[in-house]
């Protein structure tokens, strides 16, 4: 620990808790590796906070003893964005201690809820109300609000719902200084200058430090239906997707995976089985939901548009789940699909957004252009065909030694994908964010514009580079590994 740690925490002993100063290091040890296990970081010590107040307390701290911190809420990042550096002179800032959901608004269609509450838990409290919040992962369980809003998170409802932007309706958070931005009153109308909360969301923690988001909640599910379809290839699934759009606004979720997918995810989960007997290239998971019981069944509706989808030819099989468990069954494979492709081998993951109707010919021919590009090498995508998300995986050839893989041919790879996505005018981050994985790529393919815009923000709330530093963006140009 440095003489500057070490004084800051002096200092902060007598503002805060025993339980928010943690030093044990077999209690700070789970929280220094990524979700991967790519990422491996050092840190002295975590601050625990209970409260806005003593969020600002530490921040201060911080910024008088020029001591960094790395937000982080459950650690579920895929891009080591809430790792913190390897040196060891950063703090972890845990906000896991501020998981009060302060208010649920029934009628308005919103809840308070602060950075640590987990996804999973704000949900259950909406279902008492009879609501619940539009946005679900893999990492539900685990992941908080404060992360969720900092990367700006999707997920499998953001063809309906959006991404983690269009579901804040208002941000709070403490600044290096430790004044507090105010923006939870959740106003429809604001036109004082600069949406500070949007620029908020999305951060990475790089510009303050997000204690608590109002949220926007939405009826409760009444009933669905949860399908499973077998067709040729991911340019018929959109064409079956565009099909049951134009029939009906209650499409909640339209994920796609191809065979060999699928069989990794099976392999993975003993007690996991494919939906559909045969084989079929190509498979799409579909959900429906109704907020109430008045008028067609998800399930009944679901039947008809694909009994006249199978007709036309866009699709070879279907069967909709004939029970929650089913459904529920039918979910898991999909949530458990990051897992299987990890349990593989070392692999360049790859999550970038597509334009919609680029997107099935980009999965075929980026997967064809990686294997002929790097022999050996298997590729394929999963995602959100509704929302241009690509989840593109390269893994290594049989037998490659994963230092290697990740030391030498991984950074390889990633310029050859990225090269691909911008040449179809897409993003190399969809929903991950860049963290600390992608934030050579973000320099190298961003225009001078972006870059200096971004770096001038970064300066403006953080001058110092305390905030998540080696995250997002740095205030010199990142080194670009040629």
């Amino acid at each position: 620990m440095t003489p500057a740690q070490s004084h800051m925490l002096e200092a902060l002993s007598r503002q805060l808790d025993h339980k928010s100063i943690i030093i044990d290091p077999s209690d700070i040890a789970p929280w220094l590796v990524d979700w991967r296990g790519r990422f491996h970081g050092a840190a002295p010590a975590i601050l625990a906070p209970r409260s806005t107040e003593e969020v600002a307390a530490i921040a201060v701290a911080a910024r008088d003893h020029r001591v960094p911190l790395v937000p982080q809420g459950g650690n579920t990042s895929m891009v080591g964005g809430a790792t913190p550096p390897a040196d060891g002179g950063a703090f972890l800032l845990s906000m896991r201690r501020m998981a009060r959901i302060r208010a649920v608004d029934a009628d308005a269609g919103l809840a308070i809820a602060e950075a640590g509450v987990i996804l999973d838990t704000l949900d259950m409290t909406a279902r008492d109300h009879g609501l619940r919040f539009p946005l679900t992962l893999g990492a539900r369980g685990s992941a908080t609000i404060g992360g969720l809003v900092s990367t700006n998170a999707g997920g499998t409802q953001v063809l309906r719902f959006g991404t983690m932007r269009g579901l804040v309706a208002g941000v709070e958070a403490v600044l290096l200084d430790g004044t507090v931005h105010d923006g939870l009153s959740a106003l429809k109308k604001d036109n004082r200058g600069y949406d500070i909360d949007q620029l908020l969301i999305g951060s990475e923690g790089t510009l303050a430090i997000i204690t608590a988001a109002t949220l926007r909640l939405v009826p409760a599910v009444a009933a669905r239906a949860v399908a499973w379809i077998g067709l040729s290839g991911p340019d018929v699934a959109l064409r079956l997707l565009r099909r049951l759009q134009a029939a009906t606004d209650r499409i909640e979720s339209f994920e796609i995976l191809p065979a060999e997918t699928l069989a990794a995810a099976i392999a993975h989960d003993p007690a996991a089985r494919a939906p559909l007997d045969g084989d079929h290239a190509w498979h799409v998971l579909v959900e429906a939901t109704a907020p109430s019981t008045e008028g067609e069944a998800p399930a009944a509706l679901l039947e008809r548009l694909l009994g006249s989808a199978l007709e036309a030819g866009l699709a070879q099989d279907a069967v909709i789940a004939a029970s929650e468990a089913q459904a529920a069954a039918f979910w898991r494979i999909r949530d458990s699909l990051s897992a299987a492709e990890r349990a593989l081998g070392p692999a360049t993951q790859h999550d970038i957004s597509i334009p919609v109707d680029a997107m099935p010919r980009f999965m075929l021919d980026a997967s064809a252009a990686c294997e002929a590009r790097f022999p050996g090498a298997r590729a394929s995508g999963f995602g959100h065909l509704g929302d241009g998300n690509v989840h593109f995986h390269v893994r290594a050839p049989k037998g490659t030694d994963p230092a290697r893989w990740y030391g030498e041919d991984a950074a390889v790879v990633t310029r050859f994908v990225d090269d691909l996505v911008v040449a179809v005018g897409g993003s190399i981050s969809a929903e991950h964010g860049i963290g600390q994985m992608k934030i050579g790529e973000l320099e190298r393919l961003s225009s001078p514009a972006r870059m200096s815009i971004l770096r001038s923000v970064k300066a403006a709330f953080d001058p110092h580079g305390l905030l998540n530093p080696g995250k997002l963006v740095t205030l010199a140009p990142a080194r670009v590994t040629p």
